[in-house]
């Protein structure tokens, strides 16, 4: 898989990321299975979070415990994985960033992992009361205690990025917007200009809009014109690519000017290589702004 760098760091990353959302039900086995198919297919970026388990059996910190027990049985196979987890979700609060409850939050997150240190750290939600000062203190110490190489920002808008990015010693080297052919507000609100700006790199999740754009089967908050619309132009696209409706999708992401790192969910083992592929799909960029123009429901000025 080609490679990228984890914003303006010295990082080397696969261009495509495995994320583990849904990955706290999987058996240890199936979970061992998932990570090292990923590996060996060029997706060393494992992201993960703190809330990822929770409402399911095995509840909050259920996806960082299992993949830690991934890791814990092979010594090597963390330094094979450049892995970023997040934290501040809280529910009901429903986020919290203040200084005290970051440091413990990532404590509790390597615990899980059964790891000293993660290469990124992310706040997961912009916490509306904790001042950015605060937040940024936490970081920073975060930073100076070697328990994550770096720092970033989970669904921030570029205001809110840009007043902490002020109070750090360090560079926010990732954003993680929601971002794909059927959410392509990154493109206007200013986060791919921002990620331009700064080097950082935007690891955009959901970029198959949940699964909704391989199936083709659109949700009750879809706008069916425009669903049906990016739908028929990713049919068309792969049609001419020889590719399926997820490979183009990832195409799209993987196309844009920012340093755009999808981050994909599925537990199939199959999709999982299926996704790997799409990173050697090239896109003209009449395909992308086909898709582009079906979003918007208008040609390009």
């Amino acid at each position: 898989m080609k490679q990228t760098y984890l914003g303006p760091t010295d990082i080397k990353v696969g261009c495509i990321a495995y994320g583990n959302w849904r990955f706290a039900g999987s058996t240890l086995e199936e979970a061992d299975e998932k990570i090292r198919t990923a590996l060996d297919y060029g997706m060393n970026l494992i992201d993960t979070a703190d809330i990822y388990g929770f409402g399911e059996p095995a509840g909050f910190g259920g996806a960082e415990e299992r993949l830690g027990e991934v890791l814990s049985m092979d010594k090597g196979l963390r330094e094979k994985i450049v892995l970023a987890t997040k934290g501040g979700i809280i529910p009901p609060r429903p986020y919290d960033s203040s200084y005290d409850y970051l440091i413990e939050a990532l404590d509790n997150s390597l615990s899980r992992l059964r790891t000293n240190y993660v290469d990124l750290y992310q706040i997961h939600r912009p916490d509306l009361i904790v001042p950015f000062e605060e937040q940024a203190r936490a970081l920073n110490d975060i930073i100076k205690s070697g328990k994550a190489r770096h720092v970033g920002v989970s669904n921030f808008t570029v205001s809110q990025t840009r007043a902490l990015q002020a109070h750090l010693d360090a560079p926010l080297v990732s954003l993680q917007p929601e971002f794909s052919a059927l959410e392509q507000s990154p493109m206007t609100d200013g986060i791919l200009d921002y990620a331009g700006e700064t080097r950082a790199a935007v690891l955009a999740w959901s970029p198959l809009a949940g699964g909704r754009l391989a199936t083709g089967l659109a949700s009750e908050g879809d706008d069916a014109d425009r669903f049906g619309r990016v739908i028929d132009t990713i049919d068309k696209l792969a049609s001419d690519h020889g590719a399926s409706r997820s490979q183009i999708a990832l195409a799209f992401t993987l196309r844009s000017q920012a340093n755009v790192i999808p981050i994909i969910g599925t537990q199939n083992i199959d999709r999982i290589i299926e996704s790997a592929a799409s990173a050697d799909i090239e896109l003209t960029a009449r395909d992308y702004y086909d898709l582009v123009e079906a979003y918007r429901g208008v040609g390009m000025p």
